[in-house]
């Protein structure tokens, strides 16, 4: 297995990448995640030697909120927005699931 298969069966908030490798794929700067974090709008976890360690999630919500900041979003706003995607989004997911596995267990199919 190579280091990229094996990143991408970690989950989406652990901390497996460097700055440098979470900048990439947004076309960016390891300094653009840096004033981010700064910000706090991202709160990159630290290796045992002080190096900051983005999770999968945070590049990509970094890459939305400058997408939203880009359309006039203030970036606040943007955060926000992202947040409420997200929660959409997993509870769609939640959905699916119980709708697959509990089919026979709705209100409905009770009556």
């Amino acid at each position: 297995m190579t280091a990229d298969e094996s990143l991408g069966r970690l989950d989406d908030d652990y901390p497996a990448c460097t700055m440098g490798r979470a900048a990439e794929p947004l076309g960016t700067t390891p300094g653009f995640l840096r004033a981010i974090g700064e910000a706090r709008l991202i709160t990159p976890l630290r290796s045992e030697g002080g190096h900051r360690r983005h999770s999968r999630y945070q590049p990509r919500m970094a890459a939305r909120a400058r997408e939203l900041v880009g359309q006039g979003t203030p970036i606040e706003a943007a955060y926000r927005i992202i947040i409420l995607e997200d929660q959409f989004e997993e509870a769609q997911r939640i959905n699916a699931v119980d709708r697959r596995v509990g089919g026979s267990s709705s209100p409905s199919a009770a009556a």
